[in-house]
């Protein structure tokens, strides 16, 4: 048996990032490439696989914590873990009784427990990665209820994160040593389980046990009526509360993240929850109920320029409705897109391109793409003849400076591509891509597509663009208009291309041709500048010629 400590691998430029998901519990089994966390930069999210398999001792951060590279995140035990060792007879006898046992019957424990097939074990507390002592918060299972290995009995909380407790054992709770409020540390105890009891186990019960006084708190029980639930042997702590900045406020770390995020005063807040613990539905009904009155309610997510919020609209009066939450990108890039839209005077200029001879050019690639491995998508020449755009036009390959008086002139040529996944948009890079040539800028498109999809891509594989591209090409269109990903000044929009009669002077020819969006940010750019740009766009692609100019 042998701990492995997981630490943060290689981020790809990240300086740090923030623990949004623990992905398994205390106590569960882990696989290796298993997810352990998900991390998220402002720009994406990443899964931290576990390099072992193993079972998680404890997690060594918590969700909303920052970490860097080389920080551990967990221990991982990678043998299989020791059954926690069975309480004794003496033991449970000492802790759970509420009436006299006799010394006959203590003495002939050993010899019942050898011939009966359960037992009845107390689940502890495991390590929880501190010293200190935390708050039980709730009871998650019921007197009488079957879990399983694994399932979680109580949930704690400390002023950071809340925490699963696990039981180790399968069987019948018969009762609950620990109560909600309760301050507890690691190694106590939290409840008494019957199970199935083993050979190894009978083993080890020693036979003399000397008789136990009833609790002095605790009345005379009736022979044939049932124990009632062990005491607990240390009084139990005040309920503290958990300081929120300015007020006390009782509410996990989840909620004030979440109130942070809205910019909800939680003091002003009525908690649903036990005890009046405020919960993340009681944080949402805040804000709703104070967009319905016409307040802020405390609530920061107002439009940027004084614009008016889009009122609260209880759709369930309609119909049959699910409420799902936003991953964290989509959050982001909705966050993005209203301040680019808010902060960007955008102008979009559309044109065509014929791209006739391009497409014959591409698909007689295809049997030299099987032999190298690589499928070479319309995208790679739109990306190389962006590129050359804008090594031609270096207007577009600008950002305006924080200060609002001077801009930023880039001297290298990155192109991102906007790409769909299951969590949301992303923008991966491809890197000097006036550099590169079609085959390698193929395999570059192919290589970061798939790790967006998969959710693999690392912060620096999303840095450092000057112009983006977002193609809808596959999907169908005749246009649209996208939104300048700031601090970038254009980004250009693909639509679907279309055969289409085009008069070449003295008769209608079928031309391919491909819907082109050119939307910029008018501080920096000018029609002028825009117009020229899109011609010796619309001229690469429709002779890509001029790429090797």
């Amino acid at each position: 048996m042998a701990i492995e400590i997981i630490t943060i691998p290689d981020l790809g430029g990240a300086d740090s990032v923030e623990v949004i998901e623990l992905c398994v519990s205390v106590g569960d089994s882990v696989e290796q490439e298993e997810s352990l966390v998900v991390l998220e930069s402002d720009k994406a999210s990443m899964d931290v696989p576990s390099p072992v398999d193993g079972a998680v001792v404890k997690y060594l951060v918590a969700e909303g914590d920052t970490v860097k590279v080389g920080d551990a995140i967990a221990e991982v035990e990678t043998a299989a873990s020791e059954a926690i060792a069975e309480q004794t007879v003496e033991e449970v006898v000492e802790e759970a009784p509420a009436e006299p046992v006799p010394v006959e019957a203590a003495v002939e424990a050993p010899q019942a427990a050898a011939v009966s097939e359960t037992s009845e074990q107390i689940a502890l507390v495991p390590d929880i990665g501190s010293d200190d002592k935390v708050e039980l918060i709730e009871i998650s299972v019921s007197v009488g209820d079957q879990v399983e290995e694994g399932d979680t009995l109580v949930v704690l909380e400390s002023d950071k994160a809340t925490m699963d407790v696990p039981s180790t054992l399968t069987g019948t709770v018969k009762a609950f040593i620990a109560k909600e409020g309760d301050k507890l540390a690691t190694g106590d105890q939290v409840a008494l389980i019957e199970v199935t009891s083993s050979a190894q186990a009978v083993a080890e019960v020693p036979a003399p046990v000397t008789p136990v006084e009833p609790a002095k708190a605790a009345d005379p029980a009736p022979a044939s009526s049932p124990a009632p639930a062990p005491a607990v042997t240390a009084a139990p702590a005040a309920i503290a509360e958990v300081s929120n900045d300015s007020s006390d406020v009782y509410a996990g770390p989840s909620v004030r993240l979440l109130a942070r995020e809205l910019g909800v005063d939680l003091g002003q807040v009525a908690g649903t929850g036990p005890r009046s613990r405020i919960q993340k539905d009681d944080v949402n009904n805040f804000v709703k109920t104070a967009l319905k009155s016409g307040g802020n309610g405390g609530s920061a997510s107002a439009s940027g320029a004084g614009i008016p919020q889009v009122p609260a609209v209880d759709f369930s009066q309609f119909g049959e409705i699910e409420t799902v939450k936003l991953s964290k990108i989509q959050k982001i890039t909705a966050d993005n897109m209203q301040r680019n839209w808010l902060n960007v005077p955008h102008v979009t200029q559309f044109d065509d391109a014929d791209i006739t001879e391009l497409e014959v050019f591409r698909k007689s690639l295809k049997l030299e793409g099987e032999k190298k491995g690589i499928k070479v998508t319309p995208v790679a020449f739109i990306i190389k003849a962006a590129a050359a755009a804008l090594a031609a036009n270096p207007e577009f390959n600008r950002s305006l400076a924080g200060d609002g008086e001077n801009y930023v002139q880039k001297h290298y040529i990155n192109i991102g591509m906007a790409v769909d996944t299951p969590r949301g948009l992303v923008v991966p890079v491809i890197k000097d891509a006036d550099k590169k040539g079609i085959w390698e800028i193929s395999a570059d498109v192919i290589a970061m597509a798939t790790l967006a999809r998969e959710g693999k891509l690392k912060p620096s594989d999303m840095q450092g663009g000057c112009f983006t591209i977002s193609s809808l090409g596959a999907i169908g269109g005749n246009g649209f208009t996208p939104i300048v990903n700031s601090p970038e000044v254009g980004i250009l929009g693909v639509s679907k291309s279309q055969m289409k009669p085009v008069w070449d002077g003295s008769d209608f020819q079928p031309k391919l041709m491909l819907p082109l969006a050119l939307s910029y940010d008018h501080r920096v750019i000018n029609g002028g500048d825009a117009g020229r740009f899109m011609t010796y766009l619309v001229k690469v692609l429709s002779d890509i010629r001029h790429m090797t100019l």
